[in-house]
């Protein structure tokens, strides 16, 4: 309880809570308050503090209560903003908007002509309110009493000695020569006959000759007395014939600043320079036609140097969103909106244009979303990351779908403005899967832009899928009929070289860039080249450093030396060429029946099925008995069946090795599915199918077999097994003794003891073809390839 009394005893002691923090003092020429820059303590905004102690300064007192009560009754644009006030018995305190004193920019000469006619022209207008409106002497116009606002704007304060003419306890008859310095801004008449004789005199006299001191400061740089104002040399010379009436000695026939206002704004007078046109205008810039739009904006434009920079922060800005977003400004004035959101701070721009743009972006007017686009280089870089995924990106790929092909095109532009703020996810997602569909787009630029688009975001891909999408949409570019497309496609494939393995670059990219090596267009012959000397010099350094070869060491013979192979060339081969014909003779040797070296260096007995070779001086006789399942029985003209031995290649052996397979099958005609049709229904024992190809003339016929005494191949055969097996003659299965059918067709079989012939039917069952298991393959494969299918 003693804790809680003390507490309230403080806070009373205290005075008031005043809700603002006290920060850097601001130095302000003579003046009855101090000066602080502040902060709202509930939120942390800006503000001023003026504050007067009571005790220091008692006898200005009355001045100081005065501003109090002027600043909380009289509101106008053209006076400083309160925000609060505190009065206690020991102090005053008043919290503005953020100000800073005229007085500093009037010492330095920092102010263009332009600048300060269109100051000079907002204190006129305030001092027009406060002398005819509201009745009202301000007695204090000058530098000191002056501040530029959050704005920009030239703001009026300065009102100790603020009095109605119509009071009869005003301040300024009483305490007029208690304001600082009031000697050197005081009027001649009042020099003369003191502070009580404004009643005599109409009331803008005294406002409008402290207006004139203030044209020749402002114009000048410093006044220090009357004996300075006829020097004009500094004024421009359209306001001198003005200025000089507003300093006319005789208070009576004194301009008054309304006058002087209304006369700068006649046609050709000195208030009808852009700066002030603009100001007037921006207010109602939503309600103007577009051709008086776009002649603000070029006035805009050229005024951009003479505005203060918070001018446009504060006041421009907001009246251009409005306009945009409301008041059909279209494009040109959000140019001008990104022009002036080059000199706004992260945290202003996050607080006026980020909302603004995000909520334009779901604008479904087709001429804002293309601005929006053409501008988005300017935005990105105040835009989050977060702004950018969520809210902006949503809204934006709209565009890759829509029906007018600028839109598609300029949304394609825009992903590489948008890629680095947008996540992994939504890169290698939606964002290809959107690119994959502009790719193929109707409109040639839009795939070449979709293929330029791919190049340069190529880096910002996963590396998990990178070389699958970009392989496959550049193989794609390079068979586009568009010229362009073709070359942006070379040229993306020489700028991403480094992001594709060598072994890419050497079974899929190579390939695909050949073709244009020989394109019609000479632009793609030499960009082909180009990128084709980057992938080779790549793949010529990698290739050494790969080794010799990965094939084991061979074997070694007992006698140490390395034992020679059938299929690969002798010390003798020089060449491939050499190693061919050699395994091809090896080839022909084995088919024949000769003898051949083994791989220990010993020889190798042929089998007794296989009958004895034939010398190569004799002639052959007309029945081949080496004999082989692949052989083909036909028939002469003369009726005398003859054996035709099978190609070498296509020798059936299964101790054979099957080069024309391993080659790809030169010379076929026939797909493989064909081939392996015909191995199906293949017949052995049916009527021969002559090939083309065989020298031998042959043709069929239907007459009765016979052998004309020729040797019996069936009783030769019968032989054979009969030696190999003892005790058992099986003839081979599909043998008859019969030899022709019904048909007349040669069936192989041997003679009856009678010499007849036996028909016997024979019937072989088709092979059962064998159906690959591809479907899990196929499935993997999809699987695998993802985005190249996209593509």
């Amino acid at each position: 309880m003693d804790f809680l009394k003390s507490a309230v005893a403080s806070a009373i002691s205290k005075g008031p809570a005043f809700g603002y923090s006290f920060g850097d003092r601001v130095d302000i020429d003579d003046s009855i308050w101090t000066l602080h820059n502040g902060t709202k303590r509930e939120d942390g905004s800006k503000c001023s503090i003026f504050s007067f102690d009571v005790s220091a300064n008692k006898s200005r007192l009355p001045l100081a209560r005065n501003a109090l009560r002027k600043l909380r009754t009289l509101r106008h644009p053209g006076v400083v903003k309160v925000l609060d006030t505190v009065e206690t018995e020991s102090y005053i305190y008043i919290a503005t908007e953020r100000l800073s004193p005229l007085s500093w920019h009037v010492k330095r000469k920092s102010l263009t002509e332009e600048t300060v006619k269109w100051g000079l022209h907002n204190v006129a207008k305030t001092l027009k309110f406060v002398n005819n409106d509201a009745t009202s002497v301000h007695a204090c116009i000058r530098p000191a009493s002056i501040f530029f606002g959050e704005s920009g704007e030239w703001k009026l304060g300065g009102f100790e000695a603020l009095s109605s003419m119509k009071e009869d306890d005003a301040v300024l008859p009483t305490y007029g020569s208690l304001i600082p310095d009031s000697h050197r801004y005081m009027p001649p008449e009042v020099s003369k006959g003191g502070w009580e004789i404004i009643k005599q005199n109409p009331t803008h006299a005294i406002d409008a000759y402290n207006f004139g001191t203030l044209i020749f400061e402002c114009f000048n740089g410093n006044y220090n007395g009357s004996d300075q104002l006829s020097q004009m040399k500094s004024i421009p010379p359209s306001m001198h014939q003005a200025y000089k009436r507003l300093l006319n000695p005789n208070p009576k026939s004194r301009m008054s600043v309304g006058q002087f206002l209304d006369q700068g704004r006649r046609l050709g007078g000195f208030f009808q320079t852009p700066l002030i046109q603009v100001t007037e205008d921006i207010e109602s810039l939503g309600l103007k036609e577009e051709a008086e739009r776009d002649e603000l904006l070029s006035k805009l434009d050229e005024v951009a140097d003479d505005f203060p920079a918070d001018f446009f922060k504060m006041k421009v800005l907001p009246e251009l969103l409005k306009s945009v977003e409301f008041g059909g400004g279209g494009a040109k004035v959000f140019g001008t909106v990104m022009q002036i959101g080059k000199k706004l701070s992260d945290e202003e721009y996050e607080t006026q244009i980020t909302p603004v743009v995000v909520r334009l972006f779901s604008n479904p007017d087709r001429a804002i979303r293309v601005c929006l686009l053409d501008n988005l280089p300017l935005m990105i870089d105040h835009l989050t990351q977060k702004i950018v995924n969520d809210k902006i990106f949503p809204q934006m790929v709209t565009g890759f779908t829509d029906v007018a092909p600028v839109v598609r095109e300029q949304t394609v532009k825009a992903v590489l403005t948008v890629v680095p703020k947008l996540s992994d996810r939504t890169v290698n997602g939606e964002l290809l899967r959107y690119l994959a569909k502009t790719a193929n787009d109707e409109q040639p630029g839009i795939r070449t832009n979709t293929t330029i688009c791919l190049g340069k975001i190529a880096r910002n891909l996963g590396a998990n899928n990178r070389a699958k999408v970009l392989s496959a949409a550049f193989a794609r570019s390079l068979r586009d009929p568009f010229l362009h497309a073709r070359n942006a496609a070379l040229m993306a494939l020489a700028a991403t070289s480094d992001l594709f393995s060598e072994d890419d670059c050497a079974a899929k990219l190579l390939p695909v860039i050949c073709p244009s090596l020989v394109d019609k267009e000479k632009t793609i012959r030499d960009q082909a080249m180009k990128t084709m000397d980057i992938y080779l010099t790549r793949i010529r350094k990698y290739s050494t450093t790969l080794p010799d070869t990965v094939l084991p060491s061979p074997g070694l013979t007992a006698g140490g030396a390395a034992a020679p192979r059938m299929s690969t060339p002798q010390d003798g081969g020089s060449s491939w060429a050499g190693w061919a014909i050699s395994s091809f003779t090896n080839k022909l040797a084995a088919a024949s029946g000769e003898i051949t070296a083994s791989t220990n260096g010993s020889t190798t007995q042929r089998p007794s099925s296989v009958p004895p070779p034939i010398p190569s001086t004799s002639k052959p006789p007309l029945v081949d008995k080496s004999t082989k399942p692949g052989m083909t029985l036909t028939k002469s003209s003369t009726s005398i069946p003859t054996i035709n031995s099978p190609d070498p290649v296509d020798d059936w052996n299964d101790n054979g090795e099957d080069f024309a397979e391993d080659w790809g099958g030169f010379g076929e005609t026939s797909n493989t599915a064909t081939k392996q049709e015909h191995e199906d229904d293949f017949d052995p024992w049916a009527e021969p199918i002559p090939n083309p190809s065989s020298t031998t003339a042959t043709t069929t016929t239907t007459s009765k077999f016979d052998d004309n005494g020729e040797p019996d191949f069936a009783g030769w055969l019968a032989a054979q097994s009969a030696a190999k097996k003892p005790g058992k003659n099986p003839l081979p299965k599909g043998l008859s003794k019969g030899n022709t059918a019904k048909t007349g067709k040669p069936i192989l079989g041997g003679r009856s003891a009678t010499g007849g012939t036996s028909i016997k039917k024979v019937v072989v069952p088709p092979a059962k073809k064998e159906v690959p298991t591809v479907l899990e393959s196929k499935s993997n494969e999809e699987e695998e390839e993802g985005w190249g299918d996209a593509w």
